[in-house]
């Protein structure tokens, strides 16, 4: 069974950053595809960016590439989203996910859910 906690969400204006940080329990962190999904108001949970359990591959959202990165550090059980350049359209709740399958998976195959940060951009 695996725990997740997000931290890192706030208040920016549009052109700055953030980064979000997801802390996982467990002794099997490192055999999981991690990831990050995004919940706007009035909107459904839509993906943003994976990351393999080796930390070699990478998928983003068409919506992210080249704003954000993915990122991890198994050692410290530690998933993180660095969040640039954002934009008002980026206004959401930021959730962690865990999958025991690869970068590919859908969303149903995510077996593990943090509670949820959030972020708002202004202006």
């Amino acid at each position: 069974q695996v725990q997740l906690v997000e931290s890192g969400g706030g208040s920016v204006q549009a052109g700055g950053s953030l980064r979000l940080s997801c802390v996982a329990s467990g002794r099997t962190f490192s055999t999981y595809t991690m990831a990050w999904f995004r919940q706007a108001p009035g909107k459904g949970r839509e993906f943003v960016a994976a990351i393999g359990w080796s930390g070699g591959g990478t998928r983003y959202a068409d919506s992210v590439k080249g704003r954000f990165g993915i990122s991890r550090d198994n050692a410290k059980n530690t998933v993180y989203l660095q969040m640039n350049s954002l934009k008002p359209e980026d206004t959401a709740v930021y959730y962690c996910a865990a999958s025991s399958i690869g970068t590919m998976a859908s969303r149903g195959e995510y077996r593990y859910w943090g509670q949820g940060t959030q972020v708002t951009v202004s202006s």
